[in-house]
């Protein structure tokens, strides 16, 4: 948390190219060590099952709401003391409310009695289950095609023939979907299991994904692709903690997420760039096609494990 403070102080100070640079390394390492992932093993490793999912839905949920409210108030920010100033005060804002809240709030926190004694997860029993593979192929998948939408959607929507405003107000539907999104999935798991529900979700945001060049050519056809895409626009957040957990346990949670976290991580942000590329040579349909179909491979990927039960 004190990283982060100081990496968004350091970004206030850049003057070139290579400081912002060095500014967004520090700002990446702090949020790694920051974010749902982290936030999740502390979560999984202290507190009890039978509080458990609520804990993770509050996260998520709280998460969720954060580019709602932290986007608008940068803009007035930047708006009112220009651009440097306004990354001042969002740097004492986490110095004053992030760094207390890890250094006083957790520091009595110990893992239930329950779950304290129990062994934990072999990494290499987890390496060598091709179930564990399976969830790579398929977050990797999902979050690439997620978060090529993410970046070229108003881009997209505009060249579809959309008014600015029309494109960006159906992109803003996203947030607000995910945390619908969550808290649905979150009821369904008290009916089916959270691997069905993710499989379900990953096929539909990948069938609306590439319906979008068909039907995203009238408001209401793309606004219906984009809320059927954007129930599953965090998913994964939840997703990756039940089912790591349903499979391997609690105890090496926080070992097994990162190894899993690392090349979905690369994912999602390589992403971007590769759809530039594929952009530039196939054209934006073709793009966000091949989105969608790599999100419904995902989906596919996801209800294979049934068939690959986690070796003991």
């Amino acid at each position: 948390a004190v990283l982060g403070a100081v990496a968004v102080l350091a970004w206030s100070q850049v003057q070139n190219v290579a400081q912002l640079y060095g500014a967004f390394a520090l700002v990446g390492l702090a949020s790694a060590m920051l974010l749902y992932h982290p936030a999740f093993a502390v979560v999984v490793a202290i507190t009890a099952p039978e509080r458990r999912a609520n804990a993770l839905l509050t996260i998520t949920l709280v998460g969720g709401l954060a580019s709602t409210i932290f986007i608008p108030l940068t803009g007035l920010l930047i708006e009112e003391f220009g651009w440097r100033d306004a990354l001042l005060v969002l740097a004492a804002i986490v110095a004053g409310l992030s760094v207390p809240l890890h250094a006083i709030a957790l520091r009595r926190t110990r893992a239930p009695r329950t779950d304290r004694h129990h062994k934990a997860s072999s990494p290499k029993r987890v390496l060598s289950d091709a179930g564990f593979w399976l969830l790579v192929v398929a977050f990797v998948l999902q979050n690439a095609g997620q978060s090529v939408l993410a970046v070229y959607l108003v881009t997209y929507l505009t060249r579809l023939g959309h008014a600015a405003t029309v494109a960006a107000t159906l992109a803003g539907l996203l947030g607000l979907l995910s945390v619908t999104g969550r808290v649905l999935t979150t009821l369904a798991m008290k009916r089916w299991s959270i691997a069905a529900i993710t499989a379900g979700v990953f096929a539909v945001q990948g069938v609306a994904t590439a319906l979008l060049p068909v039907a995203g050519r009238s408001t209401a056809g793309a606004a219906a692709c984009i809320v059927l895409f954007g129930f599953g626009f965090g998913i994964s957040a939840i997703a990756i903690p039940a089912i790591l957990i349903d499979r391997y346990g609690t105890p090496g949670y926080g070992t097994i997420a990162g190894t899993l976290g690392t090349p979905v991580s690369l994912s999602r942000a390589l992403a971007p760039l590769g759809g530039a590329l594929l952009a530039a040579a196939l054209g934006y349909d073709a793009l966000i096609l091949i989105a969608g179909l790599a999100t419904i491979a995902s989906g596919l990927s996801i209800a294979c494990l049934r068939w690959l039960p986690s070796r003991p």
